[in-house]
């Protein structure tokens, strides 16, 4: 018997959960906030541009907010979270930048890694207190080529390489996921911390590129599969039954598009003592993290 395929249709029920969606202005993330609203949950806008969050939360049915956050800035995370009041049930780390020049932040941080990977850290630990049942982290199959030097996050010791930087930032999200995942069982928590890669979807995120990296982009988006297909392994980490540490993506040959499964994350973003160095590093970096409180059982 062949297995159904997991498709927006077999969507929960949503009415009366919270969800923020950051990154939920273009691209997968507005596809997933929209999903999830029309299937009734209050969804929650993430966004840089407020302007455009606005228009693309027109779009879409039910209950909406539309909230400013620049995950590169500190600043602007922490002021967010520490507006945040009540519960939140769902927590989807989508935003994310693709091969940009080289830049630093006003907190000194390479931009890559500040948007992709510390701005999340950050923000989850912060929101932690208040999320009632899972935080999704969206990663890319790219992260089997990235290699992570946690004394060395900024690449101040290296030349830069834009894509190689963006692999390695993909990889700290799954190493931030299960690392959580480890440190919210410890705690005997029922929160669970997952992670979903789209496979290869037609969005915005390569806009950066150019070159012949950027056509040979424009040659593997010819390949791609829609945005409304490459947000379902988020949807479905976000709300189906899994147990925690679960990283979602496509089911077909070589995760590059399909219906949502359970795929496997590379060696590296297994192990759990480099886990524990970047939770460090970023710790220390950021000033979360250290002795943070996570939540209990419910």
């Amino acid at each position: 018997m062949t297995q159904q395929k997991w498709t927006a249709a077999d969507l929960p029920v949503m009415t009366g959960r919270t969800v923020v969606v950051t990154g939920a202005s273009s691209g997968l993330g507005l596809i997933t906030a929209r999903q999830l609203a029309s299937a009734g949950a209050r969804v929650v806008l993430a966004v840089r541009d407020e302007t455009r969050g606005r228009n693309a939360a027109s779009t879409m049915p039910g209950t909406t907010d539309v909230r400013s956050l620049d995950l590169s800035s500190q600043a602007s995370v922490r002021a967010f979270a520490a507006a945040w009041t009540g519960p939140l049930d769902i927590l989807i780390n989508n935003a994310g930048i693709m091969q940009v020049p080289r830049a630093r932040t006003g907190d000194g941080f390479e931009v890559q890694i500040a948007t992709n990977h510390l701005g999340p850290f950050t923000l989850t630990l912060l929101l932690m207190p208040h999320i009632t049942d899972r935080v999704v982290t969206v990663s890319s199959e790219m992260h089997k080529r990235g290699h992570i030097d946690p004394e060395d996050l900024n690449g101040e010791n290296r030349p830069y390489d834009a894509f190689q930087t963006y692999c390695d930032t993909k990889l700290a999200n799954l190493l931030f996921t299960f690392e959580l995942q480890r440190r919210l069982a410890r705690a005997g928590s029922g929160v669970r911390s997952m992670a979903a890669h789209p496979g290869l979807s037609k969005t915005n995120l390569a806009r950066h590129v150019t070159g012949l990296k950027g056509l040979g982009l424009k040659i593997l988006a010819s390949f791609a599969q829609d945005a409304e297909h490459g947000a379902l392994p988020t949807l479905y980490a976000a709300t189906a039954i899994l147990p925690g540490g679960s990283y979602a993506g496509p089911d077909g040959r070589g995760e590059r598009r399909g219906y949502p499964t359970i795929v496997q994350a590379s060696e590296d973003a297994r192990d759990e003592q480099l886990a524990r160095r970047l939770w460090d590093t970023s710790a220390s970096l950021t000033g979360t993290g250290t002795g943070q409180t996570l939540p209990s059982a419910t």
